[in-house]
């Protein structure tokens, strides 16, 4: 489960789509920018089981963002 979920969007004049992330995933704070395609570019180590940590991070954004 990821915690503390934060995004905010990468270019705050622009209408430009892209949002910086950050969250903890088992004790481990973890940083990335989500691009609008839904590709994700880790600032830190990627997570342990990178795949299911994308799919929460893709139904977190769905919800907050594109809702």
């Amino acid at each position: 489960m990821l915690q503390h979920f934060k995004f905010k969007p990468m270019f705050e004049n622009a209408q430009l789509p892209g949002w910086n992330i950050s969250f903890f995933y088992k004790s481990e704070r973890i940083a990335g920018e989500y691009h609008p395609d839904g590709k994700i570019a880790w600032l830190t180590d990627p997570p342990q089981d990178e795949e299911s940590v994308k799919t929460m991070i893709h139904e977190l954004m769905l919800f907050h963002v594109y809702d």
